[in-house]
């Protein structure tokens, strides 16, 4: 049975290592959480993963973030059982790993369509939610790419383009009392990363990162998670237009 009184959030990619993380946290701090998936069968398995961990059962939807049709009849259903969406993690995301001279096109195209374009449809899908309620809060899942160009270029253009989103959000959304910001991790171990087709030493690859942030450590999903809780809730009710670094540290410019 739907709680009409519970905060309602919804993952996006909610089947991925990031995705699953962020919904069990959510899940904790008492949001009826929507896990979303393209690949429905993922997000199943996390929800039954999660869901003693939760305040709330989790719900699964499935849907394409590329394709405005499939968003709209995702908020379409949001709105028929809960009739609100307080929380909207965009965490859905796509690395396609190659040099700029031998980048096709068509991996240009995927990137840019999942990781910017997916989040701006499912915003304008929810405005009128947020408008009927008041409030509401966006935390796009940007990274630490968009300020170095630390990534291949199409990751790094997409990422940059996300943080420029997420502050236009912020400007033309809050007066309808919704807020946005992004979260930017550095790498994180997840199932993602590890199937990246330019990793063949995982190990040394950590190694590397650690020994590369002022902390000495790796980021985990949990820390991703964390600091999105914080900003879908309450607690950060003040807060709008801002990128969360959640990198150790390896955000900062290096001593020379």
């Amino acid at each position: 049975m739907n709680n009409p009184l519970a905060r309602v959030a919804v993952v996006t990619g909610a089947g991925g290592g990031l995705g699953s993380a962020i919904a069990q946290e959510l899940g904790a701090d008492g949001f009826q959480v929507v896990l979303v998936d393209r690949d429905r069968a993922a997000a199943e398995a996390v929800a039954g993963s999660i869901g003693d961990k939760a305040v709330l059962q989790p719900c699964v939807l499935s849907a394409d973030v590329t394709d405005a049709e499939s968003v709209q009849a995702l908020v379409n259903e949001i709105t028929r059982r809960y009739g609100r969406l307080d929380a909207l993690v965009n965490s859905a995301g796509v690395e396609r790993v190659s040099a700029l001279e031998q980048a096709p096109e068509a991996d240009w195209d995927l990137t840019m369509d999942v990781n910017v374009k997916g989040p701006m449809l499912l915003c304008r899908a929810a405005v009128p939610l947020w408008r009927a309620q008041g409030s509401g809060s966006v935390v796009n899942i940007s990274s630490r790419a968009w300020i170095g160009g630390s990534a291949n270029s199409s990751y790094s253009a997409s990422k940059a383009a996300l943080v420029g989103l997420t502050k236009s959000m912020a400007v033309e959304l809050g007066p309808l009392g919704v807020r946005a910001n992004a979260v930017a991790p550095s790498f994180v171990r997840t199932p993602f990363n590890e199937q990246r087709s330019d990793v063949t030493d995982m190990a040394g690859m950590i190694e590397r990162y650690e020994a590369f942030t002022p902390l000495r450590r790796l980021v985990d999903p949990v820390d991703v998670a964390n600091a999105v809780t914080f900003l879908a809730s309450e607690r950060a009710r003040n807060i709008t237009g801002e990128v969360l670094h959640v990198c150790a540290g390896s955000q900062l410019p290096p001593i020379v």
